[in-house]
Parts: structure tokens; C-alpha cells; sequence
């Protein structure tokens, strides 16, 4: 790993990406909290609710091709396991160690 600080999340979106359809749990208290964006972005698989997946990264990141950036449309009101991820900790590294090529892939750019 470098020892430069982590990009700033919007240069990033590691943590978004996974093959996981059970990635990020949503629980009653995020459910909640996600309102109206809840039936958009998350749904049920059994009886536990997950944040839905779109090609490979979470329904609620926008990845911005012409720019190589990224935005969460929830992110007021994300998920608490995405608000217990703090930028430069070491689970942030860890996800950007693990898996940094894929948001490069999908926006098409060297970030």
C-alpha cells in the first residue's frame, strides 16, 4: 500500500463494488431511513433486506464516465454499515487493496 492519504470517495467508489448479491445489509433502522429510496435501491432476499446490486456495485452509485467520478444517490441517507466506513481506515485500504480495478474498469479511466 502507499502512503499516500485515499483519494476522496467521489475519486474512489472501491467500497461500492462487490459480486455479492448480500453485499450490504440494510437493516430496519437504514430501511427506514432510506424512505422513499428504499423499494429503489434495496429489496429482500429471504426474510433480510440487502442494498440491490447493479453491474457489480451497489444500485445507489452513479459512476460518472465522462468524468471519472462517482456519486452515491442515497448518501444522506446510506446504510449504516456504509456510514461506518471511514475514508483511510484500514477496511478502506483494505477495500482498495482488494478490489481498486474495478471501479477504474467500469468509468473507463485511469483513476
Amino acid at each position: 500500500m502507499d502512503s499516500l492519504p485515499p483519494p476522496a470517495c467521489l475519486q474512489c467508489g472501491t467500497c461500492c463494488y462487490s459480486h455479492l448479491e448480500t453485499y450490504v445489509r440494510v437493516t430496519g433502522a437504514d430501511w427506514l431511513r432510506l424512505g422513499g429510496h428504499a423499494d429503489n435501491v434495496a429489496h429482500f432476499i429471504g426474510h433480510r433486506a440487502y442494498m440491490r446490486m447493479s453491474d457489480g456495485h451497489c444500485a445507489a452509485l452513479q459512476p460518472d464516465t465522462a468524468n471519472g467520478t462517482y456519486r452515491c444517490s442515497v448518501y444522506d441517507v446510506r446504510p449504516q454499515t456504509c456510514r461506518d466506513l471511514e475514508r483511510g481506515s484500514p477496511a478502506c485500504l483494505a477495500e482498495r487493496t482488494l478490489k481498486g480495478e474495478r471501479p477504474r474498469a467500469s468509468v473507463g479511466s485511469a483513476t
